[in-house]
């Protein structure tokens, strides 16, 4: 398996999983650039680790709810990096509540980043993937997508928005050449966790039959394998890194 001197975007890459996917990216051959809104220096560091790697990096503030910011990056790297190739759309944010106290800006920060976000950056990208017949694209939904969640109904509903789209866009992209999946992670260590309550990651821990949580590398490797020529011959299918949770 191997992307060499491919060229990636990894919306929400300064962290967690979005940054374990850059790297694993680049292991792999890629040049790859990312988006971030806050976390400068992460951002930094992750291009610093790509650059490590032998390939290029690039990082770019960009909001991902914005469509001018999708484009203007989008643009960036096909000029920097000479093309694209693959799409990554990792960018995601949380505001739990259950429904009869969800405010408005709750919902609609939801699903502008993680739903709208990844209209944003397919539509710039399309273009390009299109014209030239090939490409991949790979958007992280979640099970609770899948299944739902008692409190976060916003969350649930903008990640099973992305299975829809990941399924529908598969079959629009497909005489194109472009392969388009999605990955759905159950509960996985990353900074987010920090600030759940224990009784939530008990719970959690409790539902996952390997017993432990996952780690954005075992996410990142899933997502490479997508990226690949190995995985040609796939396209709308939604895979489960959770251990077992949602069985």
């Amino acid at each position: 398996m191997t992307l060499e001197n491919k060229k990636a975007i990894v919306t929400g890459g300064s962290l967690g999983i979005g940054a374990a996917i850059a790297r694993e990216l680049a292991r792999q051959g890629a040049n790859v650039a990312i988006n971030y809104r806050k976390h400068d220096t992460e951002a930094k560091q992750v291009v610093a680790d790509i650059e490590g790697m032998g390939r290029k990096g690039l990082a770019i503030k960009a909001d991902v709810a914005s469509f001018a910011d999708a484009e203007r990056m989008v643009a960036e790297v096909k000029e920097t990096f000479g093309g694209l190739d693959i799409l990554v759309n990792n960018a995601g944010i949380n505001r739990d509540s259950v429904i009869w106290k969800m405010t408005e800006e709750q919902w609609d920060q939801v699903i502008d980043i993680n739903l709208k976000g990844y209209f944003n950056y397919i539509r710039a990208a399309v273009g390009v993937l299109r014209e030239q017949k090939s490409g991949k694209i790979v958007n992280v939904t979640s099970i609770n997508g899948l299944r739902g969640k008692f409190g976060q109904t916003n969350y649930s509903a903008s990640k099973a928005g992305i299975i829809g789209l990941t399924k529908a866009l598969a079959r629009e992209l497909g005489r194109s050449s472009v392969n388009v999946n999605a990955v759905a992670p159950g509960l996985i260590e990353t900074d987010m966790m920090k600030d759940a309550p224990q009784n939530v990651l008990d719970a959690a821990l409790a539902e996952i039959v390997l017993g432990r949580m996952g780690q954005p590398e075992e996410v990142a490797s899933v997502v490479a394998f997508l990226c690949s020529e190995a995985a040609r011959h796939i396209t709308g299918e939604v895979i489960q890194v959770d251990g077992g949770q949602y069985i």
